[in-house]
């Protein structure tokens, strides 16, 4: 019989994961660390910006550190804020992951801020997940409503993160470089906790102080491959060459600098540390996962069985961790985010495969737009749905892992952590 060292239950072994994942990316821990000295304040400010779901923790940081006042404005999302911080470093909550008007007027104050700056002043930028839609400033010609309309359907279409912040760069005044270019000549030190696959600062919130590579046509291209039809205004600005963002060697952008202070690896392998202490192996699959949550369940659950019936490519008992960011395409009506599809679509895949259980969550506590961070199965998870009468392939076909799950009591409810580097997933195999 398979008994963990600790004496603590399956769900309680994979919640521990978890919150270990979270936890080493906690910005009271990672952002102290790489703060520079203050500018002189006799001849240049220091001044700090920020958006992105772990903003207003990272923005406490901050001031916890320098133990004086910091001016400054961040965005985080609707209830990301902190009750128990009001510093000289204001904090606006906005929607995500649709903008809205309070994170169109946020960015606009945050554009205008930094335009004022100097030689001697230093731009200190905290960014994190989530800040593209909080960051949200349209270019002229373009209105909110227009890429609150593609934002949704980009959102239902199953594109990448990478895809979508192509075109949210190539439409925005702040996005893609553009901020650092309108902080310019002053010093940017971008702070960022990675929540995208590959740690690409230019993609980490459409990357505002990086520069960007790509281009209108590739834009386009994201369009063209998903069938989403574009208003005329933002077709007219995709075809504009003004639209098109800072690439590297401008010089506008020779002197920002971006340091990665967390990672979904780091969060992997503090969950493997965990799992290590309590005599249970850890095989980290990767940190960069994407493609469509059902399908990448699918995958996970064919490695699971090959570990069960030959032992390869590990021995049990042990603990399959993988982040990234998968993806869903609406076909139903139902509600649920990514991590709960991946989670209900292992379950099917599995068919009850005893000695087998998992975690999935979103690290920042909300998966999608829902309430949850994810959810929990285990081998007798379709076998409680049936005797329920919930029926796991329809819920499924319409995309209502959350009304499955919360049937189940399998919901894994955080709350918001304050923090986001992406998707974590456990599969226990024993």
């Amino acid at each position: 019989m398979f008994i963990l060292k600790q004496k603590m239950s399956r769900e309680q072994f994979l919640r521990s994961l978890f919150s270990a994942a979270i936890a080493a990316a906690d910005p009271t821990l990672v952002v102290p660390p790489h703060l520079p000295a203050l500018a002189n304040g006799e001849s240049g400010r220091t001044v700090v910006i920020g958006a992105g779901k772990a903003a207003a923790s990272m923005a406490r940081a901050v001031e916890n550190h320098y133990q004086q006042p910091v001016s400054g404005l961040v965005i985080t999302r609707y209830g990301h804020g902190l009750s128990d911080f009001s510093g000289a470093i204001e904090v606006v909550e906005a929607a995500h992951p649709v903008p809205d008007k309070a994170g169109q007027e946020a960015a606009r104050r945050i554009f205008d801020l930094v335009g004022d700056l100097g030689p001697d002043d230093l731009l200190l930028c905290l960014i994190s997940g989530g800040g593209s839609a909080l960051l949200s400033l349209p270019l002229p010609g373009l209105e909110l409503h227009h890429k609150q309309e593609l934002n949704t359907a980009l959102l239902k279409s199953g594109a990448t993160i990478s895809q979508m912040n192509c075109l949210r760069k190539h439409l925005s005044l702040i996005k893609g470089g553009r901020l650092a270019a309108q902080a310019y000549p002053a010093r940017v030190l971008t702070l960022a906790i990675s929540d995208v696959p590959g740690d690409d600062p230019a993609v980490i919130a459409s990357g505002p102080t990086v520069a960007d590579a790509s281009t209108l046509a590739d834009a386009r291209a994201v369009l063209d491959r998903y069938g989403i039809v574009p208003s005329g205004a933002v077709a007219a600005l995709l075809a504009d060459e003004q639209s098109e963002t800072p690439k590297p060697g401008d010089k506008r952008l020779g002197r920002a600098e971006t340091i990665l202070i967390a990672t979904p690896q780091m969060a992997l392998e503090a969950a493997a540390q965990v799992a290590r202490a309590a005599a249970i192996t850890p095989l980290i699959l990767g940190d960069s996962i994407e493609g469509e949550a059902r399908d990448v369940a699918t995958v996970f659950a064919g490695m699971a069985r090959q570990v069960v019936r030959h032992g390869q490519p590990i021995k049990r008992p042990c603990v399959l961790l993988s982040g990234g960011e998968t993806t869903v395409t609406l076909r139903g009506t139902g509600r649920g985010g990514r991590n709960a599809e991946f989670q209900l679509a292992l379950a099917l895949a599995l068919s009850g495969q005893p000695g087998i259980s998992a975690i999935a969550g979103d690290t920042d506590g909300i998966d999608g737009s829902e309430d949850n961070a994810g959810a929990v199965i285990n081998a007798d998870t379709l076998a409680r749905a049936r005797a329920l009468g919930l029926d796991a392939a329809a819920a499924l076909a319409d995309n209502d892992a959350y009304g499955f799950f919360s049937g189940l009591d399998d919901l894994v409810m955080t709350g918001p952590t304050l923090t986001n580097v992406n998707d974590f997933r456990a599969i226990l195999i024993s």
